[in-house]
């Protein structure tokens, strides 16, 4: 099967991924409701309990695709409709809401909803800073929102001994590393060298991956690839020459597509996003070390990984445009 989108950049990627963020903000049902009721009155539909976040199929999907439309105007495409959904709900008021959900219920998306949302928060911030008056009171509404993310994240790091290793949502790398970039972004100084230091802690230690045991049915990270993420973002240059090999001797063993068997299986379908966000971690370790082999092979697995964008079941496009918007940039 031919790509529509053969190397494609982030230009060839905009017009696509502001269709698909304009599409799931719109899209209020199928809902996976993950909410702790308190009591029956505490049983309400989504747009209550989070009145900014209650679309894309689930909240940290729809946080992560507000995030992908503001990459996406922050790159240049113009877009007045896809402007206008995300001047809607970042206002100061609908994010006060799920601040005031996230201080409610500490555990609530941790880590991978945390990471997102203070991702979305700089490059809100990010595109602000580069002129867009929109993005300037989308940075004023977001930024509370990192601001308590970060604050949770940091006591709930300082209670974690072991770091959670499976390729999907509670992966604590994956997590680490948006946060962090995320902190640095927005220039939280203090919190950044904290999460640096429990990234050090949890990881630096580790040797001998087992990537031979990757992957299993329904992964979207590499728990190995995951980690060296993380860590070339948290070692300098020298340190990650001499980690690397000790922890993942061959990070081209995890350089293979995978296939998914059924694209409208939504756990099947996870593997999609697997062969993304692994081109996306090569790439960047690719630079990192100056490593053109490794550029290589991200490349070489980010040409399988676009063709997932052609998939138009809901299971695939209210996530899949987010990853592959975060692989093509990372190059």
């Amino acid at each position: 099967m031919t790509s529509t989108y053969p190397r494609a950049g982030a230009d060839a990627l905009a017009p696509a991924a502001a269709a698909v963020v304009r599409a799931n903000l719109a899209t209020a049902w199928p809902y996976h409701l993950v909410h702790l009721a308190s009591s029956p009155q505490d049983v309400r539909p989504p747009a209550e309990l989070w009145p900014a976040f209650h679309t894309s199929f689930d909240w940290h999907s729809c946080v992560h695709m507000h995030w992908l439309g503001v990459e996406v105007l922050r790159s240049g495409y113009a877009d007045d409709a896809l402007r206008a959904a995300l001047g809607t709900t970042l206002t100061r008021e609908r994010v006060a809401g799920e601040i005031a959900y996230l201080r409610a219920h500490p555990a609530f998306e941790r880590p991978y909803g945390w990471a997102w949302a203070a991702r979305l928060a700089a490059s809100c911030r990010a595109a602000a800073d580069a002129g867009d008056d929109d993005a300037a009171t989308w940075a004023g509404a977001t930024a509370p929102l990192a601001g308590a993310v970060l604050e949770l994240a940091l006591p709930w790091l300082a209670r974690v001994e072991l770091p959670v290793r499976h390729g999907v949502h509670s992966n604590t790398a994956f997590g680490i590393a948006l946060l962090l970039t995320a902190a640095e972004d927005l220039r939280h100084a203090d919190t950044a060298e904290k999460l640096r230091t429990h990234a050090r802690r949890l990881y630096g230690a580790d040797r001998d991956w087992s990537a031979r045991w990757e992957t299993s049915g329904h992964d979207f990270l590499s728990p190995g690839l995951a980690e060296a993420d993380l860590m070339a973002r948290v070692l300098t240059p020298a340190e990650l020459r001499e980690w690397l090999p000790a922890f993942l001797p061959d990070p081209l063993a995890l350089a293979r597509p995978v296939r998914v068997v059924d694209p409208t299986d939504g756990h099947a379908v996870h593997l999609d996003g697997l062969n993304l966000s692994r081109a996306g971690a090569l790439l960047r370790l690719g630079t990192a070390l100056d490593d053109a082999t490794l550029r290589d092979a991200g490349e070489a697995l980010l040409a399988v990984g676009v063709r997932a964008l052609e998939n138009s079941d809901f299971v695939a496009t209210h996530w899949l445009a987010s990853f592959a918007w975060d692989a093509v940039t990372s190059r």
